[in-house]
């Protein structure tokens, strides 16, 4: 192994209820957009309620791990065409997996149907997650009562753009 370092190995797997510790130890290791356990919990986001929302139907939760190690996690609710959450551990950021997981959490939302996809993230001018969802083709569409930025994007199957092309007129 002489000069060569080690092929770092990203897997992404659906989150199971047993998981709901870990997606709170990553959110609650980020450092932009930080929120506590105890912050979380006033907002009714407890274990318990993460566990139901990977049980239930209308959740799509996924974890990103690097050689087995968790390091991330996106979760989206279908029936809203919700963001729910996409958080990756500041010492993996820049390292692919938020797009990896935002990638699989647009994909999860296409196939239940939703055309029209939103998130919402803080104000703050100086976070990154904004010129992340930008970058990843998603525009500002306005603020929620409490501040935050409110993001949408479209989302076709490549099965509706391919359709979409088909009905274009030819010249």
């Amino acid at each position: 192994m002489f000069g060569s370092k080690r092929q770092k190995l990203m897997k992404l797997r659906p989150a199971l209820a047993n998981d709901a510790g870990t997606l709170f130890d990553i959110r609650c290791s980020v450092v932009e957009n930080y929120q506590s356990r105890e912050e979380l919990a006033s907002l009714g986001i407890t274990i318990q309620s993460v566990k139901e929302m990977i049980e239930g139907e209308d959740y799509i939760t996924t974890i990103a791990e690097e050689d087995g190690q968790p390091v991330g996690f996106s979760m989206v609710q279908v029936s809203d065409g919700y963001v729910f959450a996409c958080f990756v551990r500041p010492e993996f950021e820049g390292k692919g997996f938020g797009r990896a997981l935002m990638n699989v959490a647009e994909e999860g939302l296409r196939r239940g149907g939703v055309q029209k996809a939103w998130l919402s993230t803080g104000p703050e001018s100086e976070l990154r997650a904004a010129g992340f969802y930008l970058h990843l083709g998603w525009y500002k569409d306005g603020y929620l009562d409490d501040g935050q930025v409110v993001f949408r994007k479209t989302l076709i199957s490549a099965e509706q753009d391919a359709s979409a092309d088909a009905e274009k007129p030819r010249h």
